[in-house]
């Protein structure tokens, strides 16, 4: 059985966001090929309280996304089995961040979001 983007939100990403974040939070993805999926998009406007579409985010934005930068390269130093796997990681590397740099990243989102806009979407790094 083949496990869609939508299957993996549904089983695995939303209830665990769901419990360390309760209802109200902002889900977003960028616009990598994956996420393009009819019915991944469909899915998450109807099952998340603020989405941001893949159409609206810049496609692979690590500037956006600092932190997901470090992690996928703490994730992907192991092969990944399989979707179960893959969550294991996640959950073990996220654990595992320095809470002092997750602040950082909040702090620094308006600068982040206002430099995007500068650069028109592109990397924006150098006016931070």
């Amino acid at each position: 059985m083949v496990i869609t983007t939508a299957m993996f939100c549904v089983r695995h990403l939303l209830p665990a966001t769901r419990s360390s974040s309760g209802e109200f939070f902002t889900f977003q993805q960028d616009s990598a090929p994956a996420h393009h999926a009819r019915e991944t998009i469909e899915m998450l406007s109807h099952e998340t309280p603020d989405f941001i579409s893949p159409l609206q985010w810049p496609p692979n934005s690590p500037d956006l996304n600092p932190i997901w930068v470090q992690l996928q390269e703490r994730i992907y130093c192991t092969r990944i089995q399989d979707t179960d796997h893959l969550v294991e990681r996640l959950v073990e590397e996220w654990s595992r961040c320095d809470h002092e740099i997750i602040s950082a990243a909040v702090t620094q989102w308006r600068a982040r979001l206002c430099a995007c806009v500068k650069a028109d979407g592109g990397h924006f790094e150098h006016f931070l």
